[in-house]
C-alpha cells in the first residue's frame, strides 16, 4: 500500500471485513480489503485500509457497526 493508507480494522473473518467496507463506502468512505489469511493453514488476518485522511471518520464508523 502506499504511504498514505492505513489499516483501520482487522478480523479472521472475511464477511466482517466486507461489511464494514460497504458501510464505509455508503458513507463516501474509499477503502480496500487486503486478504492475508495463509490459504493452506487458515491462520492470519484480513485488513481494512482506508486514506489517512479518513481514518478518524472510518473509526468512528466502525465503532458504531454491531455484528
Amino acid at each position: 500500500m502506499e504511504d498514505n493508507w492505513s489499516v483501520v480494522y482487522t478480523h479472521n473473518v472475511l464477511y466482517h471485513v466486507e461489511i464494514l467496507k460497504a458501510v464505509l463506502e455508503d458513507n463516501g468512505i474509499e477503502s480496500v480489503i487486503i486478504n492475508r489469511v495463509d490459504s493452506n493453514y487458515l491462520f492470519g488476518d484480513i485488513e481494512l485500509y482506508v486514506s489517512n485522511e479518513d481514518f478518524d471518520n472510518a473509526k468512528k464508523i466502525i465503532a458504531s457497526v454491531e455484528f
